[in-house]
């Protein structure tokens, strides 16, 4: 292995430190902008900060988000210690989030506060919601509010776009590395008439992955050829005591991979094996409030959006096609009756519509490649409308009890209730403990949510399949401990998930097959993690962090390591910024413990198709930021060390075979990468 990219990174990390001792230590953590005469000493507010309430959460600011590429969502937890973005296969760039050791379905997804990417959108959600939209996001542990529905099993993740009524301005951003990817992103607001209690903005964004880079010679491509355009109009209007957000998206992106150019198809066969998938994404939502006593917080709102998500896809031979509508609303009351005693109560309705489509040409045998071929009219269709309350406890922010329960009826599952509690208690300004237990459900929608596994050459076989659940259980410990003239942050806390049913993806029981199947035995998750950020010098923020993962499910009868899943993660940060603020070096150095593979079977000459377990291996992110009045320019590499899982496409060499398995992804798939880009700000939008 090449040891330079890994000495460059060290080095980096080393430096920034060293750097940061040329300055004066400062006294204060946060420090404000102060104007003197012709002089702007300029210095850094907190870029991560934990949520106020019960709930067990971090706001990561813009700040945070860039200090890495963060060309869309999927790319925004790079200095993250507690969410893991992974590829869920080689072939078609899809990627799933995990928290808590789990995979993203169980980690709801909003979008300022309402739920969205469900369904089909979920493989390849991340990608749609551009890094320099983000005005911030909120990453909470464990179960959430009542008030946004019975999901979140393991925890929550909502996205806060720039506002139509922010700051008149304009933003720009160009974006470019060298695996070939180009992005464009702008956006921009106006308020009407002068008035930013009517204000609209555009959010544009496109983005070009045209490389067909083969960098492992396995005769496929590393990543995707991915086109999206991707558009928002927003609009906000505030009079009196009412106010609306609403706003219209359209997406629409084309992705390509599989053999390359100068790969030679298999035997018999005459064609290369390609994928492609075509999607069409159209979005509408509304939010409205009515403030009726200020005084007592009393108000009501109605909120509610809408989504159609159609795509069509080839995987070889095989034709995959959804028609996804989803439609949610929401009707919420809240009030203090005193300054300690807040109730909130609301009706909510959901419904998800798929229709599906799945096909193989003429003179093949639907047996050998699932037991769901050929589907013309596959229809799943479920409504559940629900009520909640919650009613919360505030002791002067020492003592914050939130308790929760809701009702929901499915017409598919009949109905079930979800209780939630969560406690905050500060017995001392250096403490603060958090507990929480609660429960979550989901609906599975095994196609549409794993139709990348169709890149498999192994059988699919899906199961009926019964609705998800979930008891969660929390507990964190944050310290605030003065060392010197600054404070160290440090946060522990413990998780444990315990299913009552759930959905798995079967890789073990047969090798000629993924089953997707109802759990029949133990499925469980205990999740411990320990992090720690401290400013040492004036401008040089470090963080680390170390997380364990014991994450265990039954497959075919057996209690077992869930596949492809690190069984530890260890993560340090270092951001620099020099006192007058125009320059900032930010390095990430990362960890991923080892974990098992599914079971592999013995091959004609007698081998294992592939080890039984993968190992630890490392990542290094570095970038360098450079400020000007109104614009910034960013330099960065990613994967700096170019490890790259081996052979992550099992039996590349005949993709038409039941042997072909490009879908047991644990690691990169793509080398050493360098990027550049530019920012520019008009105004004073942010």
């Amino acid at each position: 292995m090449n040891k330079i990219p890994y000495i460059l990174g060290a080095t980096l990390l080393a430096v920034v430190p060293a750097v940061a001792q040329q300055t004066h230590p400062d006294s204060t953590i946060t420090l404000k902008e102060q104007t003197l005469a012709n002089v702007t000493v300029t210095s850094r507010k907190a870029s991560v900060r934990s949520l106020k309430g019960a709930i067990n959460g971090k706001d990561i600011l813009r700040d945070e988000l860039f200090k890495a590429a963060c060309c869309n969502l999927g790319e925004s937890f790079v200095t993250n210690p507690s969410v893991d973005v992974n590829y869920a296969d080689a072939t078609t760039g899809a990627k799933q989030v995990k928290l808590l050791g789990l995979s993203g379905t169980y980690v709801q997804m909003l979008t300022e506060n309402l739920p969205n990417f469900r369904g089909a959108a979920l493989p390849y959600g991340l990608g749609y919601v551009p890094g320099n939209w983000m005005k911030s996001m909120q990453v909470s542990k464990g179960n959430s509010s009542v008030k946004n529905g019975y999901e979140a099993m393991t925890g929550q993740i909502n996205v806060e776009y720039v506002k139509p009524e922010d700051e008149k301005g304009v933003s720009l951003n160009l974006y470019g590395n060298t695996m070939g990817k180009f992005e464009a992103n702008a956006d921009g607001n106006v308020h009407i008439n002068g008035n930013k209690n009517l204000s609209t903005e555009l959010l544009v964004h496109f983005e070009n992955n045209w490389s067909q880079h083969d960098g492992n010679g396995d005769g496929f491509e590393d990543d995707p050829q991915v086109k999206q355009y991707n558009l928002q109009n927003r609009w906000f209007w505030k009079k009196g005591g009412y106010m609306l957000h609403a706003g219209l998206a359209l997406l629409k992106e084309d992705r390509t991979s599989g053999q390359v150019a100068h790969a030679q198809p298999a035997p018999g066969s005459l064609t290369p094996y390609r994928i492609g998938i075509g999607t069409e994404r159209y979005e509408g939502y509304m939010k409205h409030a009515f403030i009726l006593n200020e005084a007592h917080g009393t108000n009501v709102a109605f909120m509610g959006n809408v989504s159609l998500h159609k795509q069509d896809a080839s995987y070889g031979i095989k034709q995959y096609s959804v028609n996804e509508k989803n439609a949610y609303a929401s009707l919420i009351f809240e009030t203090n009756f005193t300054p300690e005693h807040n109730l909130s109560a609301g009706l909510s309705l959901n419904h998800d519509y798929l229709h599906q489509r799945l096909l193989l040409p003429a003179g093949v045998v639907p047996a050998d490649y699932g037991n769901r071929y050929p589907l013309t009219r596959g229809i799943e269709s479920e409504t559940t409308p629900g009520a909640y309350v919650q009613y919360t406890y505030n002791l002067h922010n020492r003592v914050i009890a939130m308790a929760g329960l809701r009702i929901d009826h499915s017409n598919v599952y009949g109905t079930f209730f979800t209780p939630r509690f969560h406690l905050k208690w500060m017995p001392a300004d250096l403490l603060t403990i958090r507990l929480s237990a609660g429960k979550g459900y989901r609906s599975p929608h095994a196609l549409a949510e794993n139709n990348y596994l169709m890149a498999s050459g192994r059988r699919l076989i899906i199961d009926n399949l019964e609705q998800e659940a979930a008891w969660n259980y929390g507990t964190s410990l944050s310290f605030l401990i003065p060392i010197g003239k600054q404070t160290l942050k440090l946060n522990a806390d413990y998780y444990y998930t315990h299913f009552l049913s759930q959905t798995l993806i079967d890789y073990d029981t047969n090798p000629q097959e993924l089953h997707i199947t109802n759990l029949n035995g133990k499925s469980y998750s205990h999740t411990v993690q320990i992090d720690a950020s401290y400013l040492l010098f004036k401008g040089l923020d470090l963080t680390a962090a170390y997380r364990y993962n014991l994450v265990k499910a039954t497959y075919g009868g057996r209690l077992m390591w869930k596949p492809l899943q690190s069984r530890y993660k260890a993560l340090l940060t270092a951001s620099y910024k020099t006192p007058l603020g125009l320059w900032q070096f930010d390095a990430t150095a990362v960890l991923n413990g080892g974990g098992r593979m599914p079971e592999p079977y013995t091959t004609a000459s007698g081998n294992l198709s592939w080890s039984r377990n993968f190992k630890a291996y490392g990542q290094l992110n570095a970038q360098v930021t450079r400020y000007f009045r109104h614009f910034s320019v960013y330099v960065g590499s990613e994967n700096l060390g170019n490890y790259k899982q081996k052979n992550p496409i099992i039996g590349y060499q005949n993709p038409w075979d039941n042997n072909f398995e490009p879908t047991m992804v644990y690691g990169p798939v793509q080398g050493a990468s360098a990027y550049i880009g530019i920012r520019v700000n008009l105004g004073k939008r942010l």
